[in-house]
């Protein structure tokens, strides 16, 4: 996987897009950071990448959320606690 600056990417662009044909993922980095990932693609996979990223990213959120869970004992709730916790929740958001 190959890691380049944001600035590299405005000031001379073409490498990185053509780097894209050899890594098939560049790292975008933003002071030493990385801010975004660029995956190459083609007119015919176009659609299925996209598809297929936004599956990921939520895969990875609802992961966070359980480890998150796990850390504060939420994992151990039975269903009447969850649907209580659920019903506290709705309820303070419709008094805001």
């Amino acid at each position: 996987m190959k890691f380049v600056s944001s600035r590299e990417i405005r000031v001379n662009p073409r490498p990185v897009f053509e780097s894209l044909a050899e890594e098939n993922e560049v790292v975008v980095t933003s002071r030493g950071k990385p801010v975004a990932l660029l995956v190459g693609v083609s007119g015919d996979d176009l659609e299925e990448t996209v598809r297929l990223v936004r599956r990921a990213k939520a895969q990875a959120a609802v992961s966070r959320m359980r480890r998150g869970a796990a850390r504060r004992g939420l994992d151990k709730l039975g269903q009447e606690e969850v649907e209580a916790e659920i019903k506290a929740a709705r309820s303070e958001r419709s008094k805001r």
